[in-house]
Parts: structure tokens; C-alpha cells; sequence
């Protein structure tokens, strides 16, 4: 399955633009490890110098590389993806507690725990 990971807010606290002062959130960052483990494709973008001009992805990469996360493709811009898990679209939160989910995700999910 492919899964599209949101950055700020989601794996790593919100800095409203101030990148370098983010805190990952290790418990998010473990469940994206477990599924990239299990197989699944795991892409992550994020609207990072959407509205500054700056090329944030270098950064980006490295600080993802940094927190240890496992990921496929780093996105600049909304990518195609089976499922988006995005502060905007289901909330982090819901996806850790399997809140509103499909079923077929809630039960991939449980295999791969």
C-alpha cells in the first residue's frame, strides 16, 4: 500500500516556517518505520517554501534522514497516494487511534503491528 505522510504537524511539530525548531514526534516516526518494515511504500510531502520561494528540500531530506525515518520519496506538492495522512485530510491522531479509518486500513494496519 502507499501511504503519503504531511511533515509539520504531523511527524514533527508545527514551527509555522521555522524548520530547524521542529520536534520530532518519535511515536509517529516508529508507526511510518513499522510500515515501510512491512513493505509499504511510504512517500512524504509537504508545502515547505510553497510560499517563501525557498528550496527546502535538501533540508528536508537531511532532517528526515536525522530523525531516523525510513521513507521512499520526499515531495515537494500533493502527490498521488491510496491513503493521505495529513493534519488536513485524517488527523494524525485519528490514524494513530484508528479513528475514522476504512476498514481495509485498520486491518492492514493490525497485521502489520
Amino acid at each position: 500500500m502507499d501511504y503519503c505522510f504531511d511533515i509539520d504537524g504531523t511527524i514533527c511539530s508545527n514551527t509555522n516556517g521555522e524548520y530547524q525548531k521542529a520536534i520530532p514526534r518519535q511515536f509517529m516516526i516508529d508507526k511510518v518505520n513499522r510500515l515501510y518494515d512491512s513493505g509499504h511504500r511510504i512517500s512524504f510531502f509537504t508545502a515547505r517554501g510553497s510560499t517563501s520561494g525557498i528550496d527546502w528540500n535538501e533540508f528536508t531530506e537531511a532532517q528526515l534522514k536525522g530523525w531516523g525515518v525510513k521513507f521512499h520519496k520526499l515531495i515537494l506538492g500533493k502527490p498521488h497516494a491510496d491513503i493521505y495522512i495529513d493534519d488536513k485530510s485524517i488527523h494524525p491522531v485519528d490514524w494513530v487511534e484508528n479513528r475514522d479509518m476504512p476498514q481495509e486500513v485498520i486491518l492492514d494496519r493490525q497485521d502489520n503491528e
